[in-house]
Order: C-alpha cells, then structure tokens, then sequence
C-alpha cells in the first residue's frame, strides 16, 4: 500500500527547514534526494569493508568485488539487459555518451550524417558536435513543436542511407515531454543506423527495458534514482560494445602489457580504466532495490496525481504560462509575465521552495520560446499536493513583490 507519508520518513533531508520554512524540495530533475537505506548503504561500505576491486586476494577486496558485481547485476535486471557486461559503470549520464561518442569517432567517415532532438540536454548535443569537427559527419536536427513534442514526421524525412546514428532523450529535462523513443529507434533500425536514448529524466520514474525496445545503447545517472552523485551506467548491446575501442587506457581495462603491445580486457572491464566510484557503484544497486520495492507503477500514480493537480493550480495564476503541454513526466517548467525566472526563484528559495531557473542546459529549447529560461518545478514521489499548494502560494507572494 503506497503511503507519501510513511516513504517522507526515509528521506531525513525532507525533515529540515530553509530560511525557517519546511523544505519543499522541487528540483528533482536536477537530482532527486537519497533515502536512508541508501545513505546506510554508502556508511556501511566505508565502515566495514572499503578496499579496492578485482585486483585483491584479501577478504574486504573480495567483499567490495562481490557487492560492487552484484550491484551490476541488479542494474541489469532492472533494466533487462541481456547480459551483466552489457552493463559499463561511469561517472555518470554524460560520461556515457562521451564514451560512446569517441568510440564512434573511429567509425565515422565524411558524409555521414548524425541525427539529434531539439529537445536535447546539453550533453547530448555537444559531444556529437566534437564527434562532427572530428570526423566531418553532419550534424542534423529533428525540430520541435509549440506544445514540446517533436516532429516526428520531419524525423522520418531526415532518415536516409547516410545515417549512422541517432540520438534523443527519452525524456526532456527542460519540459518533461516523453519522446516516443520506439518509433525513433524502429525507424531508425531500418537504415541501419543505431540509437543512443538519454534515459537520466526517464529512470526515476519508467521502468525501461532495453532488449524490448531494442536500444543500441542507453545511458542513465544514479543520483536521478535515489542514489549518490558521480556514478552512472552505459548499456550498449554487446557486439556494439565489441566493436568500439576503448574510450580510457589504464588499469583494470588491459589483460596483457608489454612495452611492445596492449591487448584489452573484455567487456566490461574493457571501458572501465582505473579505480571507479566503487561506494557508488554499490550503492547505486540499493537505490534501484528501494525504487522497485516501492514499484514503478506506484511511483507513476503518484508523480501523475501531483503533475495534474500542479498544472490545474498553476494554471489558475494570472500571468503564467506553462511551457510543454504534450505527453509529460513530473515536470512543470513555466514563467510569469514581467517577471525573469531567476527572480522567482530567489524569492521561492527564501519561503523555502526548491525549483531550478535558467536554460536547463537546453538552451536550443529557450531559443525556440524566445525567452531567457524557465522556473522549472519537477516532482517525485515523495512529494505532496500540500506541498504544491505552498509552491502555488510562494508564487502569488512573489508576484506581489516583484510586480
């Protein structure tokens, strides 16, 4: 039985105050908060068994290789995922495309030509734009609507025997759209190309599963998922992952080294050089455990109930204007007239509000509006409409002093 109030108790930050008001914490999309278990988790390794990895015969080597490997495992399952060495640990989201972008920077020849979103993070835009002044690809653009959905027909245009890959989030950070990635990826599939999917906005609240909709390669974050920052995983199909070279040299990612030669570990060691976030990679298994046994769908009618109530309340103030009315996660990005976002957002943090103002890191999608950003409230499960009524009340305060 989901109860907000009994999964509030697990997260101790949910408890605090900021400039003497109760924290309403709406900048999930930027990362959500850690629960207990996961913050015992992170002091249990570093308590009782922290060592390095695969290299050690000692015990606490063998406990930290153990746990780090099934932590592997269970990212695996979540995600369905063939094999447990389809699964590579990164730093995280952006780690992940950069490392797939310079494997591909071997195979690319002049001409060939690349397709991104309008809807695109930052980091989905500017390593296949290095990935095109490297190797003299194209770079090519499916626009996007008023309503923030993408134009699926013009995507269908731009597919051609040129293409080689094609790259879209699952889910705007910026607007909270939800891309129909499967259409993207069959239509794709039928040139040959292959599809990278940028799941960081999806993960926290849809449970994929790759081999069912046959993504070449999918990329997410821990810290989106209840779980710690600077740790992350790239899933590439297998004969993908054996095709492209190693994105780092060093150790862990060799089986033998003379002066004279290398040869490379195999998958997944061979992505995975030096020592890595080995807590994190741990943990990252106990936050996706903790989001399953809440269950996915749980977690979808909650963020549903919240994203309806926010948008009939928010929509009752003068002035404001939503931006992305199609299909959506738990993500509400709006202005109000004569008032900059960042204005709003300072006012909102001293009533104790959390939102996230600016670009977002998609500044294409500021460009298409014509405006300088957004105050963007995203929420998660934990959060509450009593909450969302304070964040309607924060913002008529605002709108009395600012106006």
């Amino acid at each position: 039985m989901f109860s907000v109030d009994k999964i509030r108790d697990d997260f101790p930050i949910l408890k605090r105050k900021v400039n003497g008001n109760p924290l309403v914490y709406f900048d999930n999309a930027a990362t959500s908060q850690t629960p207990q278990v996961v913050i015992d988790a992170i002091v249990d390794y570093y308590t009782n068994y922290n060592a390095n990895i695969h290299r050690g015969v000692h015990t606490l080597s063998q406990e930290a290789t153990d746990k780090y490997e099934e932590s592997r495992s269970i990212i695996q399952k979540h995600f369905n995922a063939k094999y447990a060495h389809e699964i590579i640990f990164t730093s995280g989201t952006t780690h992940g495309i950069n490392l797939v972008a310079s494997g591909f920077s071997a195979l690319l020849k002049k001409g060939d030509e690349l397709i991104i979103s309008a809807l695109e993070h930052h980091s989905n835009i500017v390593p296949w734009q290095m990935l095109c002044d490297k190797t003299g690809a194209i770079l090519k653009v499916i626009p996007m609507d008023n309503d923030g959905s993408l134009r699926m027909d013009i995507y269908h245009e731009l597919l051609n025997v040129k293409t080689k890959l094609v790259f879209c989030n699952h889910v705007s950070n910026a607007l909270g759209t939800i891309n129909d990635i499967q259409e993207i990826i069959h239509a794709a599939h039928k040139f040959g190309a292959y599809v990278l999917i940028d799941g960081a906005q999806a993960s926290p609240h849809i449970k994929v599963d790759v081999q069912d909709i046959d993504v070449d390669f999918y990329v997410t974050s821990a810290h989106k998922m209840c779980g710690p920052t600077g740790v992350g995983m790239l899933y590439g199909k297998e004969s993908l992952l054996k095709k492209l070279p190693p994105y780092q040299g060093g150790g862990e990612m060799i089986e033998m080294v003379t002066f004279e030669k290398t040869t490379y570990a195999g998958l997944p060691h061979k992505f995975e050089a030096g020592t890595p976030n080995i807590c994190g990679g741990i943990v990252f298994g106990t936050a996706i455990d903790y989001l399953n046994e809440i269950g996915f769908e749980a977690i979808a009618k909650q963020e549903t109930e919240l994203l309806n109530y926010a948008t009939d309340k928010l929509q009752e103030i003068e002035g404001l204007k939503i931006y992305g009315t199609a299909k959506k996660t738990a993500v509400i990005s709006f202005n109000i007239e004569n008032i900059h976002p960042y204005d709003m957002g300072v006012i909102l943090d001293k009533l104790g509000i959390a939102v996230r103002t600016g670009h977002h890191c998609a500044q294409p999608i500021m460009d298409f509006y014509s405006i300088p950003g957004t105050v963007r409230a995203s929420f998660a499960f934990y959060n509450t409409q009593q909450e969302i009524d304070q964040l309607v009340k924060a913002i008529h305060r605002a709108k009395a002093m600012l106006l």
